[in-house]
């Protein structure tokens, strides 16, 4: 069955390269992809008759608009109706693509897919999701920015969704689930994040709870789903991105110190090569708008055409496993065991 995704061909620091690229590269091993890609038709053209394997497999469609990477999110979905970003989205919302990724302005793009696409029965607000490494195996950490200011309802969504995710796309059997906070004890943090814990641990969620963890525990792996608000998550990436790029220049700096040095990089390299694959941050592209009615998939910025070929296979996931269908079928049945608090009707 042929999988049809939207691009936004002009979203990121190198577009529209990396997005063509990626494309090809996502295509040799998903050959039942097929892409509509939206641009500017003089740079992009050139770009997909270098790449044989593309040949019939997009559909491009021209428009010279598209959202700056500076652009404020607000005026972006005021005013960018016909951009490369807000036809991507619309492709979705419209039943031509089943997914839609963008390596552009993320405020932009969560402020179109939430007025374009709405939020799905059950849920408040969507989440940005990702899955980050840890020493066993991914973890997946929402909100990572999409919701500054959340209540308990929130949290308690983000950690369905979370826990769907995990199970169904990840193949965790049975997700442990975490609310990050400032220390493990039931009386740390505020009265939102403990109400949040309280919910969670509702024996009829059928959801392994394990508690609070602090920030150190996410990356030893303690939980499969880690739940926060977007504020705290955010700082958290940020911080964590910081530390990663930090050792590399630091380990870098070391092996170029000296001929001792150099000779110790030759010896260690295989070893070194292994734990950079390992943490290669592009195996990790590719952040989730959980919640929405519709699968968006947010690229980072600056990755390059291996990571944009990983957000496509996030994409193409989100969409084979059902993960919308079986976050509905969960809210139902929450819904369903507390008759007081009722799911709302899809916006």
């Amino acid at each position: 069955m042929t999988l049809v995704i939207a691009l936004d061909g002009m979203g990121g620091d190198a577009a529209p390269g990396i997005v063509v690229e990626g494309a090809g590269m996502a295509l040799r091993d998903q050959p039942d992809l097929r892409f509509l890609m939206f641009g500017d038709r003089q740079r992009i053209d050139p770009l997909l008759a270098a790449d044989t394997t593309l040949a019939g497999r997009v559909e491009l469609v021209h428009t010279p608009d598209f959202v700056a990477s500076d652009a404020k999110p607000s005026q972006a979905v005021r005013q960018g109706r016909n951009t490369s970003m807000r036809l991507a989205v619309d492709a979705v919302k419209s039943g031509a693509a089943a997914a839609a990724i963008s390596a552009g302005n993320t405020g932009a793009l969560m402020g179109m897919a939430t007025l374009v696409l709405r939020t799905l029965p059950g849920i408040d607000r969507p989440a940005i999701a990702a899955t980050l490494p840890t020493r066993k195996k991914p973890v997946i950490v929402l909100d990572l920015g999409a919701n500054v200011v959340c209540t308990d309802d929130n949290l308690l969504q983000f950690g369905v969704m979370g826990e769907v995710f995990s199970r169904v796309v990840l193949g965790v059997a049975k997700p442990r689930v975490a609310l990050l906070n400032i220390g493990t004890e039931e009386l740390k943090g505020d009265d939102v994040v403990r109400q949040a814990a309280a919910r969670l641990k509702d024996a009829s969620l059928h959801i392994d709870f394990i508690g609070f963890i602090e920030g150190h525990d996410v990356t030893d792996g303690v939980a499969d789903v880690v739940v926060t608000d977007g504020f705290t998550g955010n700082v958290a990436l940020k911080i964590a991105e910081g530390t990663a790029g930090m050792f590399t220049a630091a380990m870098r700096d070391v092996f170029s110190s000296g001929w001792r040095a150099k000779l110790g990089y030759l010896v260690s390299r295989p070893a070194l090569r292994m734990l950079r694959d390992r943490f290669d941050p592009r195996r990790y592209n590719g952040a989730m708008f959980l919640g929405l009615n519709g699968v968006v998939v947010k690229s980072h910025g600056g990755t390059d055409a291996i990571g944009f070929a990983n957000a496509v296979r996030v994409a193409a996931d989100l969409v084979r496993q059902r993960t919308n269908e079986r976050i509905i079928e969960e809210m139902a049945e929450l819904a369903a065991r507390r008759p007081e608090a009722p799911a709302r009707a899809a916006s």
